[in-house]
């Protein structure tokens, strides 16, 4: 398989939010809700586009990442910004194929010459941590309402980046999912039956 990558394009959003959903169903939750916040991502001010890519397998999209704008605000009500990584989703029959890894070193690599200071995300640390994510409490950053816990991680771009940015973390409200809303989104697609599975428990 030659992987190649590219930045998205408006032609193919219907698809990759579609991908997205195979990608993520029935995965955290019955159903899923990362091709609504992707979808949400693309209309907002905070929405990075040089950093929105896709994965193909000659002509055919495999996988997505894309980032928005954060912000942490420290005890001064000071603001720094930093980037907030949205889902990184491969289609399931290429999962395990090293295409995630292809993705988040690919944009982590672009976003360090764009001048970002860090990436946050919230994942699995054994997967993150491949590519220098650390559990942000390092950096004495906490999330919105003053946590912190292993999936709640950080990337410093360049050695001393994040020097002096201190406090917590608030992502875009574009990451906000409401039943309602979700359920109209949902019409567009192809009927799915919702499952709990142990990876929910």
């Amino acid at each position: 398989m030659n992987t190649s990558i590219r930045l998205e394009n408006e032609c193919d959003y219907k698809y990759v939010e579609n991908m997205i959903r195979e990608a993520f169903w029935d995965i955290y939750k019955p159903g899923c809700e990362e091709h609504l916040i992707l979808h949400k991502f693309r209309k907002a001010d905070s929405f990075i586009h040089e950093l929105d890519f896709v994965a193909c397998d000659k002509d055919i999209i495999v996988g997505n990442i894309s980032y928005s704008k954060g912000k942490v605000i420290n005890k001064k009500n000071e603001q720094f910004e930093i980037l907030s990584m949205g889902s990184l989703g491969i289609l399931p029959s290429y999962q395990g194929k090293e295409i995630g890894t292809l993705l988040a070193k690919h944009s982590i690599a672009v976003a360090k010459t764009l001048g970002y200071k860090g990436i946050v995300t919230f994942g699995r640390p054994h997967y993150y941590h491949r590519f220098g994510f650390e559990n942000a409490q390092k950096y004495n950053v906490q999330t919105s309402w003053g946590a912190n816990f292993e999936e709640f991680m950080i990337l410093e771009l360049s050695e001393g980046s994040l020097e002096g940015i201190s406090g917590k973390y608030y992502e875009d409200s574009i990451f906000e999912v409401s039943k309602e809303e979700l359920e109209v989104f949902e019409k567009q697609f192809a009927y799915k039956e919702k499952h709990i599975t142990d990876s929910q428990l």
